[in-house]
C-alpha cells in the first residue's frame, strides 16, 4: 500500500496516525521531496477524474493568479499544474489493491482496512 502526501499537512498526519494506530503498514511518498510522475496523475485521472483530486479549497489554489485559474479548462492543463504545484493535490492519496482514496475519512478507512 502506498500513501502520497506532504509531511507537514495536518490531514496527512491524521491519516498516518490512524494507519499506525490500526497497524496498517504503508509506504510513504512525499510529494514535496519526490514529486509525482505524469503517469501517476494520468492513472488517477483515468480512475476518478482530475476534478476529484484538484484541491480548489486549499491555500495554493486560492493564491493562484486568476489568469492561471482561468487557464485550467481541461485534463492536460490541470495535470500540468498539479505536477508543478503538488500541494494542490487533495491529500493524502491512498492506493491499496485497487482502492484509491483522496483525503482522510475515518469511516472509509475503517470500511476498507478493518473489514478487508
Amino acid at each position: 500500500m502506498k500513501v502520497y502526501g506532504i509531511t507537514n499537512c495536518n490531514t496527512v498526519k491524521k491519516a498516518l496516525d490512524w494507519l499506525k494506530e490500526n497497524k496498517v503498514s504503508y509506504e510513504f511518498h512525499d510529494f514535496k521531496k519526490l514529486g509525482v510522475a505524469t503517469e501517476k496523475l494520468e492513472e488517477w485521472d483515468e480512475k476518478v477524474g482530475y476534478e476529484k483530486f484538484l484541491n480548489k479549497q486549499g491555500l495554493t489554489w486560492k493564491q493562484l493568479d486568476p489568469a492561471v485559474k482561468a487557464s485550467i479548462t481541461g485534463k492536460n492543463e490541470a495535470l500540468n499544474l498539479l505536477q508543478q504545484k503538488t500541494s494542490m493535490i487533495k491529500r493524502p492519496v491512498i492506493e491499496d489493491k485497487g482502492f484509491l482514496f483522496f483525503g482522510f475519512d475515518e469511516d472509509a478507512y475503517k470500511k476498507h482496512f478493518l473489514n478487508a
